[in-house]
């Protein structure tokens, strides 16, 4: 056998090991007997705690209804505490289940891993060799044999390791295409197993709040009714404070806190987004609102205007081809005088021209003000009212993902709202989404949960 047959047939075995690696690919994805076993344990479980829960909700919900008492609220207290701790124990389950299977699927990418660098550097050495036959030209490899079949063999197998080489290029993509594939679905669990953990932070606390206020009246009952009824008046007079207290917008007068709740229950009513999480958006819009001033439009060929309090002139108030005509159309329809309406100013990047509590820009407000008036019974969206404001954030936030409730999902939709991207793809959009989160936290556990009295 000449020299060269012994390099095909060094290449082929090359190849053949190749064809083992790439045909068990498959097996990867293969499912395990026992983790079928454990999905069926693991959803019984999770479905017996999710019916427990609408359990306790039931008698929360019965409990309300009764006449005010001691035996009355400690009852709703204790159907509170059981509900958050059975859904601590379900958000507990879901993490357990969910960690097992990122374990799985970085094992599955870490496999897959390999079989792309084997194959990259299989494909290395066979490309070489492939090159190193190719500057062989039929006569040497006739001249180099004893005779004609051993040379027609030598063709042969060179062909043949050519359609080998073109499928190790198939399977080295179709391996890196998985590969991408399981790393979205492990990115997917993380985030779900990340809200998972969000919503047992929050139940703990939810527990806290309430046992010490069952401490509370614990307290009072053993001592006598009147101090009982104490606890009751000082809670109720807690809880009118804080629906009297002013809730700032921007670019509008601010409006009692009862109000501003009550308009973000109604449009939770319509889109799904809670209404701790749109409060801290608007509360976030109104504090970057001190920081950059409001502005008056006062060319609509460049879009430039000037300061309201200062009349400093700005170049970018309004971008022109996008947003002044739709401004146009909103004053018109308002009945407003467009060059004393104020908007914002520009920042350092970007136009300004962002109008109300909401700094919807009139090209937006414009594909929402429909919907808007329709969700608040009026024919005219108006975007300095706070109602309308506060159903047009509502149904913005929605679209981009804040109405499942999710930690994730909320601040994700806060960095959009800031930047139109998701938090990871801008510093500054990822600093407004934490600080949204945070003042959403505060809002619910100081100011919404305090009045459910």
């Amino acid at each position: 056998m000449s020299f060269k047959m012994s390099c095909f047939g060094y290449i082929a075995a090359i190849i053949g090991c190749f064809a083992v690696l790439f045909g068990t690919t498959q097996t990867i994805f293969a499912a395990d007997p026992c983790a079928k076993t454990d999905e069926g344990c693991w959803r019984r479980e999770l479905a017996k705690v999710e019916a427990e829960i609408k359990e306790k909700q039931q008698v929360l919900k019965s409990k309300q209804l009764e006449r005010t008492s001691y035996e009355r609220d400690v009852a709703i207290l204790d159907a509170k505490i059981a509900e958050a701790q059975l859904k601590i124990k379900a958000k507990t389950i879901s993490i357990e289940h969910l960690s097992q299977d990122i374990g799985t699927k970085l094992q599955t990418i870490d496999t897959l891993n390999d079989k792309i660098e084997s194959g990259k550097q299989s494909l290395a050495q066979l490309i070489r060799k492939t090159d190193e036959l190719d500057n062989i030209t039929i006569p040497e490899i006739v001249l180099g044999n004893d005779n004609l079949s051993d040379a027609l063999a030598d063709v042969n197998s060179y062909n043949s390791i050519k359609n080998a080489l073109a499928q190790l290029f198939i399977k080295v993509r179709e391996n890196k295409s998985s590969t991408e594939a399981e790393k979205k679905i492990l990115d997917a669990k993380k985030a779900n197993e990340l809200d998972a953990k969000k919503v047992i932070e929050a139940e703990k606390k939810i527990v806290e709040q309430n046992e010490a206020k069952k401490r509370a009246l614990v307290k009072a009952a053993k001592t006598e009714e009147s101090a009982y009824q104490q606890v009751i008046n000082d809670r109720e007079k807690a809880a009118a404070q804080i629906r009297s207290m002013i809730f700032a917008l921007r670019d509008t007068d601010g409006i009692k806190f009862g109000d501003a709740l009550a308009f973000a229950e109604e449009a939770q009513k319509k889109t799904g987004v809670r209404p701790a999480f749109l409060l801290a958006i608007l509360m976030q819009e109104t504090n970057l609102g001190k920081n950059l001033g409001s502005c008056y439009l006062k060319d609509t060929t460049t879009g430039s205007g000037v300061g309201m309090n200062t009349g400093t002139p700005f170049a970018k108030v309004m971008k022109p081809d996008r947003d002044v005509q739709p401004f146009l159309q909103i004053m018109k329809a308002l009945g407003r005088d467009a060059f004393t309406t104020r908007v914002s100013c520009p920042q350092s990047i970007g136009y300004g021209g962002a109008m109300g509590p909401a700094q919807f820009i009139p090209s937006t407000w414009i594909m929402y003000s429909k919907s808007v008036a329709t969700g608040v019974g009026r024919s005219v969206a108006d975007p300095w009212n706070p109602e309308d404001a506060f159903m047009a954030s509502s149904m913005f936030l929605r679209d981009i993902g804040a109405a499942g409730g999710t930690y994730t999902g909320e601040m994700n939709a806060a960095c959009r709202y800031f930047s139109g991207k998701v938090c990871s793809a801008s510093a500054f959009a990822n600093t407004y989404g934490t600080q949204v989160m945070q003042k959403a936290t505060t809002i619910q556990t100081t100011m919404i949960d305090p009045l459910d009295i």
